[in-house]
């Protein structure tokens, strides 16, 4: 009988424990209400005291939500129109207003986030040409986007941390202009560099007919060396031999003579009667 009347104090003093008080965790804020009204508000984590069915709390994620935007059209100064892709990081930064604004509801806190960081977006792209929101002005275009946007989200309750565009897409109308501005520069560049291959080209062919002229004119003057000498040492060698034998040189002459044109059974030879020609032919007895 006392352990169960033990077990029934427990029981009561549980329930009264669990009625009484409320946790919150490291991820979250509180508020605290009094009949529907707000009695305090942005509770840090731990365990806290409520008065049981007189007080209620709600609880609210605090770590850095993730807004992801669906793509949209945005004009450029130049009365262009970009599709964006763009995605928002924002926490709560005070329960209170939050809960005012978007009566604690995720998906209206991002509706309303959303319309307002459009907006934002779209007067920092009107702003600008396409050149320079698509390049190195698009750190610029953020910053200040979000110095902007969180004046507006701290009525809120909400801090904007970072907004990145993730994709800047051409309409069907700019991007066909931007491919044929790309390829007509693809092509300049591509004709600049056949012209300075034929350049070099015409270089090279020039520099390799210079230098075939070089060498078939040294080639030239080292035969005709060559030749003048073999012509010098025959000469010397004839005279030598004239000068030995002048009978003999003249009859070896002859027969050379003779042997070079009679090759042939179909040779014929016109000559004078008294030519010098046939002079070994006349001599019964040459000496």
């Amino acid at each position: 009988m006392i352990s169960k009347i033990i077990i029934a104090i427990v029981i009561l003093v549980v329930t009264v424990f669990s009625l009484c008080t409320y946790r919150v965790d490291e991820t979250e804020r509180a508020i605290l209400f009094k009949f529907g009204e707000i009695k305090k508000a942005d509770i840090k984590p731990g365990l806290h005291w409520k008065i049981p069915f007189i007080n209620n709390e709600r609880k609210f994620d605090s770590r850095i939500l993730t807004l992801d935007v669906q793509p949209d059209l945005f004009p450029t100064s130049e009365k262009k129109y970009v599709f964006v892709d763009f995605f928002v990081k924002w926490r709560i930064d005070n329960v209170r207003d939050y809960f005012v604004a978007t009566g604690g509801l995720e998906e209206r806190a991002n509706s309303r986030l959303s319309q307002i960081t459009k907006d934002r977006l779209r007067d920092e792209f009107a702003s600008r040409t396409i050149t320079e929101a698509v390049s190195g002005e698009r750190a610029d275009i953020m910053n200040a986007l979000v110095v902007k946007a969180n004046v507006l989200t701290n009525q809120l309750g909400i801090e904007i941390v970072d907004l990145r565009v993730s994709r800047i897409d051409y309409t069907d109308d700019i991007s066909g202009a931007v491919y044929e501005r790309m390829r007509a520069e693809r092509n300049r560049v591509a004709k600049d560099f056949r012209a300075r291959g034929q350049e070099s080209a015409e270089k090279i062919r020039a520099a390799a007919d210079r230098e075939r002229q070089i060498t078939l004119a040294d080639a030239y003057k080292e035969s005709e060396q060559l030749r003048g000498e073999g012509d010098a040492t025959a000469t010397n060698i004839y005279a030598q031999a004239y000068g030995k034998d002048k009978e003999f040189y003249t009859f070896s002459r002859s027969l050379t003579a003779y042997k070079q044109t009679f090759n042939s059974k179909d040779d014929v030879l016109v000559l004078e009667p008294d030519s010098q020609f046939f002079d070994y032919f006349k001599q019964s007895d040459p000496k």
